[in-house]
């Protein structure tokens, strides 16, 4: 049985440090590294939480080529499954160029390939099945799943008794709400980030307002994650919030998957008998490793060492 099934974005991120301006054009800049890791929202996600010790398994599609074999390679030696990754031999992986900076903040440069093409009809339920929690990863990035597919799917997840949990991803197509509304009433916990919170809450600017407004909509538990003062939780609309503060005496190295990070720790608590707000907190502890280090999942560690850190160390 596995603890969390990710449905998802993978991408193969070619991470350039440090990038602290732009080279005039046709001009050649030297930078410290260009480094090839394991990327997207469902991928960072499912090897974090391996790497906590959870039994995950992936959903989603790459192409048949170096990044896609990359990737799959990188899922067998972390001995994870890859029943549910897809292989397509007409569009190429996604791939993302990411430009680090000297304060650690990135930008990325993104090519949607095989996650554009994904929708429900690839989903494999037969691991969805197996699974306890299922997670939404990459939202807004998923052009033919994003909206009604993913309402469907998330759908069936409830009728075959599944928890489902939903982060996004910003929206350069300024969609938003349109194409979240279907999807909201089946989804168990949103956590997407304040800034996506905000435009999805349609010019909502405090966070209590926001949570109300996902409420409202169906949504059963909000967690938002608010940059550096960590997370605020809320179980019911009914219940008040709590905002957790996070680990700001850490200098990041690199910030690319922290929010992915802050899932896994999330659903790793969700999965190991602590409460929302307990995971919440967790989350904070995880996403504060993920920045320590360059790559999205380099600097996570197991659930022990993660503990340890948060014996040793105060948030705030």
């Amino acid at each position: 049985m596995y603890d969390v099934a990710c449905i998802g974005i993978f991408v193969a991120d070619c991470i350039a440090k440090t990038v602290d301006k732009i080279p005039e054009r046709g001009k050649l800049g030297l930078i410290d590294s260009i480094k090839l890791y394991t990327g997207g929202c469902a991928m960072n996600a499912g090897v974090d939480m391996k790497k906590l010790g959870a039994n995950v398994a992936l959903i989603g599609m790459v192409g048949n080529d170096g990044f896609g074999n990359f990737m799959l390679e990188e899922l067998k030696r972390l001995d994870m499954p890859t029943d549910g990754v897809r292989v397509s031999n007409e569009y190429a992986t996604s791939a993302s160029a990411v430009l680090v900076d000297g304060g650690g903040e990135r930008t990325f440069l993104h090519s949607l390939g095989a996650n554009g093409k994904f929708t429900d009809t690839d989903v494999n339920f037969d691991v969805i099945r197996d699974s306890k929690i299922v997670f939404v990863a990459g939202t807004m990035l998923m052009p033919n799943f994003d909206g009604e597919p993913c309402a469907r799917v998330l759908k069936k997840c409830k009728e075959m008794g599944k928890i489902t949990v939903l982060d996004s991803a910003w929206d350069d197509t300024g969609r938003w709400m349109e194409v979240l509304r279907p999807c909201m009433p089946y989804i168990d916990y949103f956590i997407p980030s304040i800034d996506e919170a905000r435009m999805f809450a349609e010019g909502r600017e405090d966070v209590a307002d926001i949570a109300d407004y996902f409420f409202d909509l169906g949504v059963k538990h909000v967690a938002i994650k608010v940059g550096k003062e960590g997370c605020y939780v809320r179980e019911t609309k009914d219940a008040p919030g709590v905002t957790l503060p996070t680990y700001l005496g850490i200098k990041p190295a690199d910030t690319t998957g922290a929010g992915d990070s802050f899932c896994s720790g999330f659903l790793y608590g969700l999965t190991h008998d602590m409460s929302m707000t307990e995971s919440a907190a967790f989350a904070n502890a995880v996403a504060t490793h993920c920045v320590m280090e360059v790559g999205a999942s380099t600097g996570i560690k197991p659930y022990a060492e993660i503990i340890k850190f948060m014996e040793e160390h105060q948030p705030g």
